[in-house]
């Protein structure tokens, strides 16, 4: 059994090659598997210098990088990498790996013992205890936008782990949002594809995370994404 691990990575945090370095050899440890790391880098970043990606390709040998000089965004960046990943399971999380080890095992062992096809995080309550309140009044009303013209399952679409099957990375790929929706536009995929068995899995929050500030310049075009995936509902 292969597996892939996808990381978007758009101006991190300093020091954030020992961040992936230490959170990725936890995960091979814990799944008992040596991982292909695939890492999308979204254009051109401050912290992002030449020392830091040889640190890690000389600590992690199963490494590929892709990137390209123009930040296009976190939809199109994990089409980048799940293009290229040859694992069986492929999942995809954040750069700073904000979610615990337990969730990221928790994704992958289901879909490992063949319990469903693709594993959606969605945010337990003690996340939100920890998320700017800002952040908390966007996805609550974006799930209750889901939940009353979507009718999906599972409204919590934005959290930012989740995994899949080979099989269901063509899906994955003919997503077209490229920023922050491509999430939503990729569970409703799933759903009304009715070819996958789909799983709700319960994800929690590293405690030393740090929040970004929110940029309000990108709701504009996401109300016109949410919009599009409406209209092409049908």
């Amino acid at each position: 059994m292969i597996l892939s691990l996808v990381l978007p990575c758009y101006n991190p945090v300093s020091g954030w090659e020992q961040i992936v370095y230490s959170n990725y050899h936890s995960f091979c440890k814990d799944v008992q598997e040596a991982i292909e790391l695939i890492i999308v880098l979204d254009g051109k970043s401050a912290n992002i210098s030449n020392e830091s990606l040889l640190f890690l390709k000389q600590q992690i040998p199963q490494l590929t990088v892709v990137e390209y000089p123009d930040n296009r965004g976190k939809g199109y960046a994990l089409r980048q990498g799940v293009a290229m990943a040859k694992g069986d399971i492929i999942i995809y999380t954040d750069i700073d790996f904000p979610y615990t080890l337990d969730s990221m095992s928790s994704v992958y062992e289901g879909l490992k013992q063949d319990k469903y096809d693709v594993a959606i995080g969605v945010k337990n309550e003690d996340y939100y205890i920890h998320v700017p309140y800002i952040r908390r009044v966007i996805s609550r009303v974006l799930r209750f936008f889901i939940r009353l013209f979507l009718s999906m399952p599972i409204t919590d679409t934005q959290c930012g782990l989740k995994g899949f099957k080979k099989t269901v990375a063509p899906l994955f790929l003919k997503t077209t949002i490229d920023r922050y929706l491509f999430d939503l536009e990729f569970v409703r995929n799933c759903y009304k594809s009715k070819k996958y068995r789909i799983q709700a899995i319960p994800v929690g929050l590293n405690e030393n995370v740090h929040f970004r500030r929110m940029n309000f310049r990108i709701l504009l075009p996401e109300m016109f994404n949410f919009v599009k995936l409406l209209l092409n509902n049908g």
